[in-house]
């Protein structure tokens, strides 16, 4: 009879975590659909919060946002690792950011603040955003049935994010200028509300300190893989969000619109092949997906530029997608495989420290090499960059010993 009781538990807890699952996922996506809303139309919307509507403050716009994510995702980690839970976190940081979002669009629109006091709510929208986005990760990671899969469905809803905000941002901005913030507004206030009822399973709350912390990540030091991993991927995302964006305006003379379907056109395969690849990594293991899947990254980025046509450089976009579903989320796996249990909530938070520290870079870098010498150079930096951090770490990397992948069944 017990063991038939234990049976019963197990069958009802599957499809609870296949919920659990399904949220978590939404959650994430919602932050990076309202994310992504802004980059077609990013220089229009700059010279309506009062910039210039250049380059530079377009990055300042763009990158405020990325350094509070920087900043904060290790410190809303570790806090909800101390008092054992995430759930309180997730829905703040979600209606949080909802708030910052409508009073960029209600005061910067209307000029009622200069754009310095524009960033700076976006500076404090940014801190609450990575507290939605990087502990609904975590809480993915809390779920059991393998990580890979749980990383998948995190990685979906951020492609997936990223796939449909780009086009319909694009369309959003020929309506309103202002239009999509008060669309990711709503979105995230949605997800406050979708992370209201979620189980939290964190496990129970340790003492928590700076140097403690610093100690329990530098107890594993194999998590500088898949951290510097993660800093190169997002360099790239970044490095797209703005110089990408620029580029396919201004070479192929495209509209808002027209460069939102251009990103579109990564970000779809992009998601839609984060879960099944993600359950691959759980079988063949993670090494294989981020070798190959880097070296031909960065190879499909420099294919991109040379791309005499705007329907070749869209196709070349679609396979590059490919190419990041297959490293995506493997090296968010890799990460809950090399991570106490106590101290997931770090480890992820570190992990988007890195990826947020990369995707900022991808804009700043981006900028100044497209700015001193133009597009050619800034894609030949960022597409040596996403093969040469595989090739520089390939021996050590490869004898590596991982942890077993968890091969989930039925």
């Amino acid at each position: 009879m017990a063991g038939l009781s234990g049976f019963a538990d197990r069958a009802r807890s599957v499809p609870l975590r296949g919920r659990e699952r399904i949220v978590l996922a939404l959650v994430i996506f919602v932050v990076l659909f309202a994310q992504v809303l802004l980059y077609p139309g990013v220089p229009d919307l700059v010279d309506r919060l009062g910039g210039t509507g250049n380059l530079d403050a377009s990055t300042w716009f763009l990158a405020v946002e990325f350094v509070a994510f920087v900043l904060f995702a290790g410190p809303w980690g570790a806090l909800s690792d101390r008092v054992g839970r995430r759930t309180p976190f997730v829905v703040l940081g979600a209606v949080g950011s909802a708030v910052g979002y409508a009073a960029v669009a209600l005061l910067g629109g209307n000029g009622l603040i200069p754009f310095e006091a524009v960033l700076l709510i976006r500076f404090c929208q940014g801190a609450l955003t990575v507290a939605a986005f990087s502990l609904a990760m975590t809480m993915l990671m809390d779920l059991a049935g393998g990580h890979g899969r749980n990383m998948g469905a995190a990685g979906i809803a951020i492609g997936l994010g990223t796939a449909l905000g780009a086009p319909v941002g694009g369309g959003l901005y020929t309506v309103g200028t202002v239009l999509p913030l008060w669309v990711a507004s709503g979105g995230l206030l949605l997800a406050g509300v979708l992370a209201l009822g979620l189980e939290d399973r964190a496990p129970s709350g340790h003492e928590l300190s700076f140097r403690s912390l610093v100690e329990r990540v530098r107890a594993t030091p194999a998590l500088g893989y898949p951290f510097a991993f993660g800093f190169v991927d997002r360099l790239t995302a970044g490095f797209f969000a703005l110089i990408g964006t620029t580029y396919f305006r201004d070479v192929f003379e495209l509209e808002a619109a027209g460069a939102g379907i251009m990103l579109g056109l990564f970000f779809t395969p992009f998601a839609l092949l984060q879960y099944p690849l993600g359950t691959l990594s759980d079988t063949v293991g993670r090494k294989r997906p981020i070798v190959l899947g880097s070296i031909a990254y960065g190879v499909a980025i420099l294919a991109v530029y040379l791309a005499p046509t705007p329907v070749i450089a869209g196709g070349l976009m679609a396979i590059l997608g490919i190419f990041g579903a297959l490293i995506s989320p493997a090296t968010m796996a890799l990460v809950g495989d090399l991570a106490g249990t106590a101290d997931r909530g770090v480890a992820i938070g570190g992990f988007n420290i890195f990826g947020n520290l990369g995707f900022l870079t991808g804009m700043v870098v981006g900028s100044v090499v497209t700015t001193a010498t133009g597009y050619a150079p800034a894609f030949l930096t960022v597409g040596l960059l996403e093969a040469g951090i595989v090739v520089v770490t390939l021996p050590r990397f490869l004898q590596l010993e991982l942890p077993e992948t968890q091969i989930f069944g039925g």
